[in-house]
């Protein structure tokens, strides 16, 4: 089993930027990549980021690219999720997600390809 705990949702204007964790907990976390994904109201989950189990490779969904920047710290059992330049359609609940097995860009936009996931952190973004 792993844990996962969000942290640092909020309200932020547009243009802003907001700074989301992700705290692990229980099984070797550096053995997972780790996703982001957000789901806002009355629409599917959908993909934000994912990084590989080493923290050496990345991947964004495209509307993301240049906005938003993952990270981890395998020492502290963190990952991060940067996001600058909010804008109010970014407004969602954001989760974060482990998954064991290989980094394929085909299945990482799946939530479907995750195993554990947090209870997620409210982004707020107002016009």
């Amino acid at each position: 089993q792993v844990q996962l705990v969000e942290s640092g949702g909020g309200l932020v204007q547009a243009g802003g930027s907001l700074r989301l964790s992700c705290a692990a907990s229980g099984r070797t976390f550096s053995n997972y990549a780790m996703g982001w994904f957000r789901q806002a109201p009355g629409k599917e989950r959908e993909f934000v980021a994912a990084i590989s189990a080493s923290g050496g490779t990345t991947y964004f969904a495209d509307s993301m690219k240049g906005r938003f920047t993952i990270s981890r710290d395998n020492a502290k059992n963190t990952v991060s999720l940067q996001m600058n330049s909010l804008k109010p359609e970014d407004t969602a609940v954001y989760y974060c997600a482990a998954r064991l097995g290989g980094f394929y860009r085909s299945t990482l936009s799946l939530p479907g390809a995750y195993a554990y996931w947090g209870q997620g952190t409210q982004v707020t973004v107002s016009s």
